[in-house]
């Protein structure tokens, strides 16, 4: 269990500092928000959950994908209610400003995803 999520804590922590560092080169304008805060919310998040996932996992193993949906959802708002001052006040996101909340969205989602995948199907 704890070799899983130091693994984890690895793939999740290169992922953020090779994606962030690719997203910044090409980003040539100044933006609404701090980038590195978005995708260090999204690291940070998907850490979690994954340590959560793990721990549901191992004491419910048949409720693991509920928890999972759910903390889903929990995560969507907290990010909604930390940076709803930064982004959901300014009235016209530009394009680059709009894919820079999207793409560390999904770069974590996927890797999330697939380390929780990994977790329930080994657990079988």
């Amino acid at each position: 269990m704890i070799k899983r999520i130091l693994v984890f804590a690895l793939c999740i922590l290169l992922l953020f500092a090779i994606s962030l560092s690719v997203h910044s080169y090409f980003i040539t304008q100044p933006m609404a928000f701090e980038l590195w805060e978005v995708y260090l919310y999204h690291a940070v998040a998907a850490f979690i959950v994954y340590v959560c996932i793990e721990g549901v996992s191992h004491t419910l193993p048949n409720q693991a994908g509920y928890a999972y949906l759910a903390l889903m959802l929990f995560k969507i708002g907290i990010f909604v209610f930390v940076f709803k001052n930064s982004v959901f006040e300014n009235e016209a996101l530009t394009r680059p400003e709009r894919l820079a909340l999207v793409v560390p969205l999904f770069l974590f989602l996927i890797a999330e995803a697939i380390g929780v995948a990994r977790l329930l199907n080994n657990q079988k």
